[in-house]
């Protein structure tokens, strides 16, 4: 008699083999997702971490370099300025001077540019000590200050010497300008030991047209300076 055909018991036991690795494999394949997704969730928040720490790096850089830059700004206007005065020395006045003149060639502008000196500064040092004298430097700093508009600006070229630009005059008007310093200088005066003493000022011109240099603009009017104090001594 023929046996019909089936499995045989040997092949049931590979199918429940079979079935019981098939499922295992089935299991493992579902878990295999989301072990991904742990480590995905693992690399992202090292991600996250490393671009917190990058940006908070970044903030502190950009903290820094601000106040380097502000750094560097103060050391550039405590060179630029006089630190009796609180006006611009020779270099910051100087520095403004070379961008004047290259504004007046680019726009055909004009400006003008006095020079004075101080006149018995030295004597009054002599006789009185150089806290008399910065005294009297600081007084002529104050009133040609307040005799010039804000767009104007005086620096302290030397010991006892000034600087004047001045903006939008005619030679005209910069020589009535530069009288009326002369006589807001002559106006002062200091007591000092009991004495009453007076300094004054002798002042040099000179126009800021098109074809100006900042260098010869400054001899030009310290010449004229030295010619002007010349006829003061012969006046007085």
């Amino acid at each position: 008699m023929k046996k019909r055909p089936g499995a045989t018991g040997k092949g049931l036991a590979k199918v429940r083999r079979g079935g019981v690795a098939g499922r295992k494999a089935t299991a493992s394949a579902a878990v295999r997702p989301a072990h991904r997704a742990k480590h995905l969730a693992k690399d992202l928040a090292k991600e996250l971490v490393k671009d917190r720490t990058t940006a908070t790096i970044l903030r502190r850089l950009r903290t820094e370099l601000a106040a380097a830059r502000k750094h560097i700004a103060e050391l550039e206007a405590s060179a630029n300025t006089d630190f009796l005065l609180d006006i611009p020395n020779r270099r910051g006045f100087e520095r403004e001077l070379d961008r004047a003149v290259a504004y007046i060639k680019r726009y055909q502008a004009s400006a003008a540019l006095i020079v004075l000196d101080v006149d018995r500064l030295k004597p009054i040092n002599d006789a009185f000590g150089h806290a008399a004298g910065d005294e009297v430097l600081k007084s002529i700093a104050a009133t040609l200050t307040r005799q010039v508009r804000a767009s104007d600006m005086v620096g302290r070229l030397g010991g006892d010497e000034f600087g004047v630009l001045l903006w939008n005059l005619s030679e005209t008007d910069m020589r009535v300008k530069a009288a009326a310093l002369e006589q807001a200088i002559d106006g002062l005066s200091f007591v000092f030991g009991g004495q009453r003493v007076t300094a004054g000022a002798s002042a040099g011109v000179a126009i800021l047209g098109p074809h100006a240099q900042a260098g010869r603009a400054l001899e030009e009017a310290d010449r004229a300076m030295y010619v002007r104090k010349a006829q003061r001594r012969h006046e007085t």
